[in-house]
């Protein structure tokens, strides 16, 4: 499975993972953006009694518990169902926005398949949509350099022993916490967020020692032949010690701390991206 991603459907943030080359999307997230349920996890509780009891069909059997990200910044097991599933449960949702969202779903899943395709058009769609958002041109490559230096790092620990996305949190934290001296939990308190995505409200300089210390690891990693959930541990933590001793010697000189409570863009202006 890919990394968990998040997609946005008027303003909702709806979260989803690749799995088996699909997109497949958080159930709770789809109700709570055709509903407006103050319960999401409640009414997609009580829907599935309610369609087992009128309709005899078990909707569990065409979920998938996928872990995404939870609110806590914790991945978490959820049921997931890929678009199939999703127009499904639709039908079982009485809600005059469910036509829209079919349509939505349906655009995406065909922006899936061209992006299969040409994979090249992920990337153009992403910096249209930071574009889109405020963000300037300088922040959005050095965003799209850090996505492509992340995607090489959890490479690199899939393919050295960190095969669950709990792996890749601990040593997510390791990096951070010697790069920062926070957790990314820690951060995005720091910065009041919430669901949304950490590294889209960094700076440009959060950016950047970000970028070193994944790519330090990286090459750590490489140079040393890691394997195995301790070592790669062991070497995420070198990396951001030397991304944070670089952090140290600058805020020294600029007399100011680098990690900030400030976001990039205004607060209300932020949403999560694909």
């Amino acid at each position: 499975m890919e990394t968990a991603k998040i997609a946005l459907f008027k303003g909702k943030t709806i979260r989803r993972a690749i799995h088996n080359n699909e997109w497949w999307f958080s159930v709770v997230d789809v109700v709570s953006a055709l509903t407006e349920s103050e319960n999401p996890n409640d009414y997609w509780y009580k829907m599935k009694i309610r369609v087992k009891t009128e309709d005899g069909f078990e909707l569990s059997t065409i979920c998938r518990r996928l872990k995404l990200e939870a609110p806590d910044g914790k991945m978490r097991e959820t049921d997931c169902a890929n678009t199939e599933g999703i127009f499904r449960i639709i039908q079982s949702i009485p809600s005059p926005k469910a036509e829209p969202f079919k349509r939505w779903l349906a655009k995406v899943g065909y922006e899936r398949i061209q992006e299969i395709e040409d994979p090249e058009l992920a990337t153009k769609r992403t910096r249209a949509l930071y574009k889109a958002k405020g963000y300037s041109d300088a922040w959005i490559e050095k965003r799209m350099r850090g996505i492509a230096i992340r995607e090489e790092l959890t490479d690199e620990w899939q393919n050295r022993g960190a095969t669950e996305q709990k792996d890749y949190a601990i040593l997510t934290a390791e990096i951070s916490k010697a790069t920062f001296g926070v957790t990314p939990g820690e951060y995005k308190k720091l910065k009041g967020l919430e669901r949304e995505n950490l590294r889209d409200h960094m700076n440009d300089l959060e950016l950047i020692f970000n970028m070193l210390a994944e790519a330090s690891t990286t090459e750590i990693h490489r140079n040393e032949d890691s394997q195995g959930l301790p070592k790669l541990q062991e070497d995420a933590k070198a990396g951001g010690d030397i991304a944070g001793g670089a952090r140290k010697q600058l805020e020294k000189k600029l007399r100011r701390p680098i990690v900030s409570k400030a976001n990039y863009l205004k607060k209300p202006q932020n949403k999560k991206l694909l």
